[in-house]
């Protein structure tokens, strides 16, 4: 295969992002060749791939392939053409659509990848569409989109709360629309009761692992729904408000002189670097920190 020499897009962000997609996973790294395959979803498979040279034949899936190219240049046949994704770059490929893969330089090729069934596809973008999203050009820059999927794909190495993937597959269909040219049908009048019930449920089990159908029995509206819904009301999904709910709970916790990672494991995170990874998010510092400082205000104010 013959080397594949180009610019990288304007816009698109390069080894950073590599670097960022990688955090938790540092042992693959390691690793100059490797496939990691991340714990099933329902209708969804997720990997990450590292290697050198050609490695897939000609091969075709029963599901839309949906991925980011992290480093190297990711090269592959598709409708006929050969195609080429630099880092940061969305990959769309068609179910039932022949096409191969490899690095198309000397340098490692490494992506992430999400294999999404078409049935779980249609019903993100919700009743009255026209049907599943043809996406013309298979490789293609989208910074929203981007940061969906890579949030949909990482970290690899644990499991993924139900609310959260339901909610990045909506985001993640209605992305593919827009790229086919697809009207997606407008939310219409928003169902604000519904939502609000299902508001005061995650508020009042926020400490719980809340399944997707429990949510769908409170608010009597189907998950795809109720998560535009959400988002419209709240400018949120329901993922992200209970998780805000925890890290509160656990923010006082902290100031209260609790041990982190009794913190953790009370406020439904995983383990400490879990909590520690989503508090810095939400907070810009680390518990630790956030502990010294909150700390160092009662003694002053005493």
């Amino acid at each position: 295969m013959g080397t594949f020499q180009a610019p990288l897009p304007s816009g698109d962000v390069p080894l950073p992002l590599e670097r960022q997609a990688l955090h938790g996973l540092e042992r693959l790294c390691e690793t100059a060749e490797s496939i990691l395959t991340a714990p099933a979803l329902p209708g969804i498979e997720r990997i990450e791939a590292r290697f050198r040279g050609k490695v897939f034949e000609m091969h075709r899936h029963d599901t839309y392939a949906v991925g980011v190219t992290l480093g190297g240049v990711q090269t592959f046949q598709y409708r006929g053409i050969s195609r080429a994704s630099l880092p940061g770059q969305v990959i769309v490929l068609h179910p039932d659509e022949v096409h191969d893969g490899g690095a198309g330089t000397e340098a490692a090729l490494h992506y992430r990848m999400i294999y999404l069934e078409p049935s779980l596809l249609l019903r993100g973008l919700g009743e009255g569409v026209p049907g599943l999203p043809f996406v013309r050009l298979p490789v293609f820059s989208d910074v929203e989109l981007r940061d969906d999927l890579l949030a949909l794909l990482g970290p690899l190495d644990k499991g993924l709360e139900e609310l959260a993937s339901g909610d990045l597959v909506a985001r993640i269909a209605r992305g593919l629309a827009r790229h086919a040219g697809q009207p997606v049908k407008p939310l219409g009048a928003l169902a604000l009761h519904q939502i609000e019930r299902a508001r005061d449920y995650l508020e009042a089990h926020a400490l719980e692992a809340v399944r997707a159908d429990e949510l769908e029995d409170v608010a009597g509206l189907d998950r795809f729904t109720l998560y535009r819904h959400f988002r419209k009301a709240f400018a949120t999904s329901p993922h992200r408000f209970l998780l805000m709910r925890r890290l509160g709970y656990a923010r006082t916790l902290i100031e209260a002189g609790e041990p982190l990672a009794e913190i953790a494991a009370a406020t439904g995170f995983a383990d400490q670097s879990h909590l520690t990874r989503h508090f810095k998010k939400a907070f810009g510092l680390t518990p630790g920190r956030w502990a010294d400082l909150t700390e160092r205000g009662r003694r002053h104010a005493a």
